[in-house]
């Protein structure tokens, strides 16, 4: 599949990269990772990101301004993305082709070229494969700066290497990337460090989970109480692993208000959640994945569900 993918990517001279929306470290890690690899490997090439920037991504990087214009007869490579209602910036369908890297389960299968491994442990890990055939067959290199990127999406999406899809190839992807030179301890703090006001929130949360005799928990977080901690709801995406420090927790939901939805945010530490969030028009990785409700008495459904995941589970 990746010599596919690099046979694909010989014949374009714009390449337009996308990721899904709510952008977390991976999302951009493998897109703006990617750019960086094609870039540096293909200078001649005009390779562009797509996509609205997220304000909490500001330490990793930025997407690029692209035009209509831009798409015409221009290749596209989704990274990161499991169906096409989460793509950011919906123009992906207007290029001349399509390529779909991705590591959740392929439920939807778009594109032209289809290359999705669910035993990655991050879209990030993917795209340094694809580097690393490159580099054995085509003469690929790597820049620190695609290294750090690739980097950040691993250690992102393995939560510091602590969830289970962390295997014994992603850490020895993670050693190869760490000989690269970026400052590791920066990366870390721009991803983990936290204003007072997010850990206030965090206490909050803390002192207001339920949490049943099964391990299912659950926080609400209105408008209200956003507006209290001033913070904003994409703020909170720092916040949705607190819950599993809790012992005897299984799995657990936060759900944010926002002005015309509620966000679902599903965490486990063992039952399968990503069906659940299925239920609600969402998806993502069995331990962890995200939907939306549009209103309290939905969301008390997905916690109600959760509940007797939790307990079938038991």
């Amino acid at each position: 599949m990746n010599s596919q993918i690099i046979d694909t990517i010989k014949q374009y001279s714009t390449i337009i990269i996308h990721r899904h929306v709510r952008p977390d470290p991976d999302a951009y890690g493998s897109q703006l990772g990617l750019k960086y690899l094609l870039e540096q490997n293909y200078p001649d090439k005009r390779i562009l990101a797509a996509g609205t920037h997220d304000y909490t991504m500001d330490f990793l990087d930025f997407p690029d301004a692209v035009e209509d214009q831009d798409f015409e007869g221009a290749l596209v490579i989704v990274t990161d993305t499991a169906n096409t209602e989460r793509v950011d910036d919906q123009r992906y369908k207007t290029g001349a082709k399509l390529i779909k890297i991705d590591h959740h389960p392929n439920d939807d299968a778009y594109g032209d070229i289809v290359s999705v491994d669910t035993t990655a442990s991050s879209a990030s890990e993917l795209i340094y494969e694809l580097f690393a055939y490159g580099s054995e067959h085509e003469g690929w290199t790597l820049s620190a700066k695609a290294a750090r990127l690739l980097y950040a999406g691993i250690i992102g999406d393995t939560g510091r290497f602590l969830f289970p899809s962390t295997t014994q190839k992603t850490f020895a992807i993670a050693g190869e990337l760490i000989k690269f030179e970026f400052d590791r301890n920066e990366l870390h703090n721009g991803m983990y460090e936290m204003d007072r006001k997010l850990l206030h929130l965090q206490g909050y949360m803390y002192q207001n989970f339920k949490m049943d005799e099964n391990g299912a928990a659950h926080v609400k977080i209105t408008k209200d109480i956003l507006k209290e901690f001033s913070v904003t709801a994409t703020d909170t995406s720092l916040l949705v692993g607190s819950l599993g420090n809790v012992k005897g927790m299984k799995a657990w939901v936060i759900l944010i208000e926002e002005d015309t939805e509620i966000r679902v945010r599903l965490r486990s530490k063992g039952p399968i959640i990503n069906t659940l969030a299925k239920e609600f028009g969402g998806g993502g990785h069995p331990m962890a994945s995200g939907a939306t409700a549009y209103s309290w008495e939905e969301a008390d459904l997905v916690i109600q569900r959760l509940a007797e995941i939790c307990a079938a589970a038991k």
